[in-house]
């Protein structure tokens, strides 16, 4: 193509409407050759310290809550270092929510992801956070929830690794459910 635009082959002219007209450029091309910065922190950061510079966090806006009422909670994941870290995980799911240890506050496993590893990217010093909310109900069965018990219960997070609790890529929470 370049060479018919480069060869007398096609007429030029500026001032008729149907024909095309003079090309002018006013830089030369120049190939930008470049390396996504995740993949080169992925080649400088060792696998067995990247854990180190993400931190995970479990808030709440109030620790007692009276029976029935929902409880939201935001979980906040931060890469603390000037350039990019990616956490690999154990399948696409990238991080799961726990109440007193279920799952997604479930006794029954909710979903079964495929065995293909993931990955949790960030950018440098990115924070992600995620809202969501307990509405004080357990998953028993398929179909039957039971309405948690008064007293203290755990909220958590993690990231979806194999060992999330001995690396630090977990945090828990604390609420109390009053009558």
């Amino acid at each position: 193509m370049r060479r018919i635009y480069e060869s007398d082959a096609i007429h030029r002219d500026d001032d008729e409407a149907h024909v095309p007209n003079e090309r002018r450029r006013n830089t030369t091309l120049q190939a930008m050759r470049s390396v996504p910065s995740s993949t080169l922190s992925d080649l400088l950061v060792p696998r067995r310290l990247r854990h180190r510079f993400v931190t995970v966090d479990v808030q709440t806006p109030e620790q007692e809550y009276a029976v029935g009422e929902p409880i939201p909670f935001a979980v906040t994941i931060r890469n603390r270092m000037p350039f990019p870290v990616s956490i690999p995980t154990v399948s696409p799911l990238l991080w799961e929510w726990t109440v007193d240890g279920n799952v997604e506050a479930s006794e029954v496993p909710l979903r079964d992801p495929p065995e293909e590893a993931g990955s949790f990217a960030f950018d440098r010093g990115e924070r992600k956070e995620f809202r969501k909310r307990w509405d004080q109900l357990v998953r028993v069965s398929d179909s039957e929830w039971t309405p948690a018990a008064p007293g203290t219960h755990t909220i958590g997070a993690a990231i979806n690794t194999a060992d999330a609790e001995r690396t630090g890529l977990s945090a828990e929470t604390t609420v109390e459910i009053v009558r």
